[in-house]
């Protein structure tokens, strides 16, 4: 028991005072004369027992009666720490994830989650609170009343961790406040739950979807063209009870092109396969039928007119391998010689192989960094005779470091960078038994670039910086077997293809997205990307003959776009949201300790009312203060002295 008013209770002294008067009072009895007193001395004794206890009985009455008058005042209660702390902070995570568009006992499990917050939230106590794509500090409930039917769902979906370390960054450095955490989240494909941070409570009200079926359209992806068509195969899958087949139907720029069925009688994921004629350029949209989860549904891709890459070669070597590998559609290949060299067609290109020149002119290195500074990519193949000092001339210019001195020793090319991007997607594992190739002389080189191939004790063969490269070996056959490995192809493939990176079929919303579209503009020009509801304009940079467009969360919004500069259309492009949130799987609060589970939103604001109650019993006090007087009227009155 605590009292609000403890000092008063030093007012419980005062009941000394007639406790003292009581036993040391000096009143007397008075002798009276009599003739016959041996029956009067019997009566004496019997009426001052009598009335010694009716006195003390009467004593007591008035001392619990004072004394409950007292602590009344004192106003004595019973509370939790929690509810005395005067210095209360409040953390609220609202999960807006998609997956909590899914189907409750009561409805969309964010829907009523808000709907209860509404309901619960009252006065001006200062609360933080965040959702997946937005955070307000220190704000009163009445203003988070006043947005909460308002959030809409997101795209974006914080891990736990992410979780817990935003909370943390919203409290405050006060050690004595008592702070609480509340997570509201059905906590889909969450990992291992943190460790909450000591002093914190933390509340978890884990919604529960009424099943966990789910229909997804995962990807889709070209896997067949040809002039005029092409093969676009769409991953579906499946989860929960549904049915053995689900329509899917292909629109493009607005009109239904093919309709099919995905077969899931005895699978959980399958691929179906649309054959587009015409692919000039398509906005494409697939989209079927599942009333769970909605914003899976629809995939949205754009299919432009094939544009060639511009290669050039200037070659004082044996330009044959670099023939096969270009002159073909796709590219734009051009190739001349070094001594007969129009530097009028440099900036028109693309990418750029110097193949083993023994001497690179002034003008040349000159016309290469522009090149280069212009957003062109750059290959350098050195021949078995280079002026190392013409070279590092150049590969001063491209930051790429320079050469030191030839090596004339045997060495095989036998590890891979397999996590660059010019690798990444070429080996489904990182192989080991791979037939690598050799080399009989390289040229040793300093350089802050980023190795991709390397020999055999780690000096490197090849390396990137930016949009150039460089070798550290001519690729001659009396010097090299490399132009007769498996991985010339993906090589110089890979890096013609990311010298202009053009749009995919489709971008997700939320990660770094980067893409070229070929167009020359003048300063005061930009692209901008509109849809049927509104435009922006994303980063960009422009470079000699294209514009590097990078988005992240804009646009926020799954859907057809189209890059325009001005009123002139260049390029479809598309974006879609997402799929991690399509898997159904749930983390189980029962495996969690160090936390307290609830059900519903509704019931965790009981809890918080609970640990908040302050129990008063003054007023009881004061009933028992009542009580004694009443029992001292009643010994006055009935008990006989």
């Amino acid at each position: 028991m605590q009292f609000k008013h403890p000092e008063l209770l030093y007012a419980l002294f005062l009941l000394l005072i007639p406790i003292l008067i009581h036993l040391f009072q000096l009143r007397r009895f008075q002798k009276v004369e009599f003739t016959n007193v041996a029956f009067l001395k019997r009566v004496t004794l019997q009426t001052r027992k009598s009335s010694r206890l009716k006195k003390w009985l009467t004593l007591l009455m008035r001392l619990l009666a004072l004394a409950c008058i007292i602590i009344a005042f004192a106003q004595p209660f019973s509370a939790s720490k929690t509810a005395t702390n005067t210095e209360k902070e409040t953390v609220l995570y609202l999960d807006n994830s998609f997956s909590m568009q899914a189907k409750g006992a009561n409805g969309p499990l964010l829907a009523r989650a808000k709907q209860q917050l509404y309901e619960h939230l009252q006065g001006d106590q200062k609360i933080s609170w965040f959702t997946n794509n937005d955070t307000k500090k220190n704000v009163s409930q009445n203003d988070l009343k006043n947005e909460v039917l308002s959030i809409a769902p997101s795209h974006s979906q914080l891990s736990l961790e992410d979780v817990f370390l935003k909370a943390q960054q919203l409290f405050s450095d006060n050690g004595a406040s008592s702070k609480r955490f509340v997570i509201v989240s059905d906590l889909q494909n969450a990992s291992a739950f943190p460790n909450p941070k000591e002093g914190i409570t933390t509340d978890v009200v884990a919604l529960e979807p009424v099943t966990t079926n789910n229909i997804s359209i995962d990807t889709a992806y070209i896997s067949n063209a040809s002039g005029t068509s092409m093969q676009l195969d769409v991953r579906v899958s499946a989860e929960g009870e549904v049915p053995a087949t689900i329509p899917i139907s292909l629109f493009g720029n607005g009109a239904l092109l093919a309709k099919t069925a995905v077969d899931f009688s005895d699978r959980t994921t399958n691929t179906v396969s649309f054959n587009i004629e015409n692919t000039e350029g398509l906005q494409g949209e697939l989209r079927m039928t599942d009333a769970d989860l909605l914003y899976d549904n629809t995939l949205y891709f754009g299919v432009n007119a094939s544009k060639n890459i511009k290669v050039l070669s200037i070659n004082q070597g044996d330009p044959n391998f670099l023939q096969r590998l270009f002159d073909r559609t796709g590219y734009e290949y051009v190739q001349q010689n070094h001594d007969a060299l129009n530097y009028n067609v440099i900036p028109d290109q693309d990418f750029i192989i110097l193949n083993e020149l023994e001497s690179l002119p002034v003008s040349l290195i000159n016309s290469l960094r522009t090149f280069n500074e212009g957003g062109g990519s750059l290959m350098v193949i050195p021949s078995a005779n280079s002026d190392l000092t013409t070279y590092n001339t150049l590969l001063n210019a491209l930051g790429m470091g320079r050469f030191t001195t030839e090596s004339r020793i045997d060495k095989n090319i036998s590890k891979i960078n397999f996590s660059h991007p010019l690798y990444s997607q070429v080996f489904e594992k990182q192989v080991t038994n791979f037939q690598f190739p050799k080399v009989n002389s390289f040229i040793e080189i300093q350089s802050p670039a980023t190795p991709l191939l390397n020999f055999e004790d780690g000096k490197p063969f090849l390396l990137q910086q930016g949009r150039s490269y460089v070798a550290t070996a001519a690729f001659a056959d009396e010097n090299s077997n490399f132009k007769n490995s498996p991985l010339i192809v993906p090589t110089f493939i890979n890096m013609a293809q990311q010298s202009l990176p053009l749009p995919e079929l489709y971008y997700e919303i939320g990660k770094q997205n980067t893409y070229a579209i070929p167009v020359k503009l003048t300063q005061d020009e930009i692209i901008q990307l509109k849809d049927s509801i509104g435009s922006f304009i994303p980063l960009q940079q422009t470079k000699a003959n294209s514009v590097e467009i990078t988005t992240t969360d804009n646009p926020s919004d799954a859907g057809n776009y189209i890059a325009e500069n001005g009123e002139i259309f260049l390029e479809y492009v598309a974006y879609n949201y997402p799929r991690s949130e399509s898997r159904l799987n749930y983390a189980d609060v029962d495996d969690w300790d160090g936390i307290n589970a609830h059900k519903t939103v509704s019931q965790l604001f009981e809890t918080i009312a609970s640990d908040n109650k302050i129990n008063a019993f003054w007023k009881w006090f004061v009933i028992f203060a009542l009580v004694f007087l009443l029992g001292e009227m009643l010994i006055l009155k009935f008990m006989k002295n």
